[in-house]
């Protein structure tokens, strides 16, 4: 099973469970342990993940911390738990006193169902108060899989992850801004448009006028990327719709084809003519609905001939050098020996190429 799975059946097992924990140390065992264990982490090895890891902090001492997990025997992400109906905004603040006074860094702040991921981005050794991570496992994303997947035991690499973080948080806050700019523009965000399409001094009344004309401008905007997406998305369906009919009437097609035995009697009488110039195992057979088709060495552009054998009358066919079939009438299999010198000159003409 990969991770992708793994965090998606995490998602389901909490949706299913989440209104049946009724403590934290509930919540730690159904929800948080699993997702560490997804992580690659082992939970029951005390050099790996230590439980009420104590932390120090100025003048208080013996200060823990619910999880913290080491590599090469150093601290490498503290995890702060709370119960799973807990609003987090309450708590950024403890899981910042720890991180201050730790060498790990990364921290985690978790309800088992929220889940966010700090570092110090802004300052170093101070926690940044916005999460660079930040997601439901219930919906989680397929980018927001990606990188969770960084903290993985098998890929963690602290520089690395810093590295993109910083992108990704920032990237977050410019979304909510926005979001929230897109949604309810404020003065600045307004006149920024306004002053560029508009031919005069922007009033108190011409930016109220303005304000609304952004917003739906926004919406518009925003419905007619949906719907550019939308038809993309359709248009390639079809595509792929109109493919998929291509293959099926072809293999129907294909399964109509009938081999006959005059057609294969035929086919050992062309071997045995031409099993004096090359390796019979060179000489290969593609039936098809009308025809019978004798190739060289398997290739469809190295046709030896046709045998049309399906009509009231039979018929051997050759290719002429421009790829036209000149058909002769045959009323019987052994007529196709009087091809012989035919056959062996074309099986040449392809070997002398």
């Amino acid at each position: 099973m990969d991770f992708k799975d793994q965090i998606k059946i995490l998602g389901d097992r909490v949706i299913k469970l989440k209104d049946q924990i009724a403590t934290e140390e509930a919540t730690k065992n159904a929800f948080i342990m699993p997702f560490l264990q997804s992580l690659g982490y082992d939970v029951f090895n005390p050099t790996e993940v230590v439980p009420e890891f104590i932390s120090d902090i100025g003048i208080k001492k013996g200060e823990k911390i619910d999880y913290a997990i080491f590599k090469d025997s150093s601290p490498i992400i503290l995890v702060e738990c709370k119960h799973c109906a807990q609003n987090l905004d309450l708590y950024d603040g403890q899981l910042l006193r720890y991180f201050h006074v730790s060498k790990a860094k990364f921290g985690i702040l978790t309800n088992g169902i929220n889940y966010r991921f700090y570092s110090d981005l802004v300052e170093p050794n101070k926690m940044d108060e916005k999460p660079f991570l930040d997601f439901n496992i219930t919906e989680i994303k397929d980018n927001q899989i990606e990188e969770l997947k960084k903290f993985h035991k098998s890929y963690f690499d602290a520089d690395s992850i810093v590295n993109t973080a910083s992108e990704l948080k920032f990237s977050n806050e410019l979304k909510q801004i926005l979001s929230q700019e897109l949604n309810n523009p404020s003065p600045e965000f307004v006149k920024l448009f306004a002053k560029q399409v508009y031919p005069s001094i922007v009033t108190a009344k011409v930016l109220e006028q303005f304000t609304n004309l952004t917003k739906k401008a926004a919406q518009v905007l925003i419905s007619d990327l949906i719907t550019e997406r939308l038809n993309s998305a359709l248009n390639k369906e079809k595509e792929t719709s109109s493919a998929q009919e291509t293959l099926t009437i072809a293999e129907e097609l294909e399964n109509k084809v009938e081999t006959t035995e005059e057609e294969l009697e035929g086919y050992m009488i062309i071997k045995t003519i031409l099993r004096k110039k090359v390796d019979i195992k060179r000489i290969a057979y593609r039936d098809a609905q009308s025809y019978f088709a004798v190739l060289l060495d398997n290739n469809n552009r190295k046709p030896i001939c046709r045998l049309y054998f399906n009509g009231s009358k039979k018929y051997f066919v050759v290719l002429d050098e421009k790829k036209k079939e000149v058909k002769t009438e045959i009323q019987t299999l052994d007529d196709i020996f009087n091809f012989s010198d035919k056959l062996i000159e074309i099986v040449q003409n392809y070997d002398s190429l």
